[in-house]
């Protein structure tokens, strides 16, 4: 399952980010192409723009949890220093002879 949702979330990630950078910005930009020309004749593609955002942004999240959720029932119950047996020797350690 992980391997069908992963190649489709990153799929719909570029679609995101695709569709949101030719979304025409609302702050004017210092002005630049302002014109009553160019937003009534952009105002439907805008609203359709928006739309197709949110529903891939919906499919993004909802394709997110989905694989948060599948990934964490792999996750081990146990914790690793519950495995690890402490050594309670005192002993000193050894000194390496040397080859003389």
């Amino acid at each position: 399952m992980e391997t069908f949702l992963i190649p489709i979330n990153i799929i719909l990630a570029v679609l995101l980010i695709i569709v949101v950078l030719l979304q025409k910005s609302e702050g004017g930009a210092l002005g630049i192409g302002n014109s009553q020309e160019s937003f009534i004749s952009s105002r439907t593609a805008g609203n359709f723009l928006t739309k197709i955002t949110s529903i891939l942004a919906t499919l993004f999240i909802l394709t997110s949890l989905i694989l948060t959720i599948i990934s964490n029932k792999n996750v081990p119950t146990t914790s690793i220093l519950d495995t690890v047996e402490e050594k309670n020797e005192q002993s000193l350690p050894e000194i390496p002879k040397s080859n003389d």
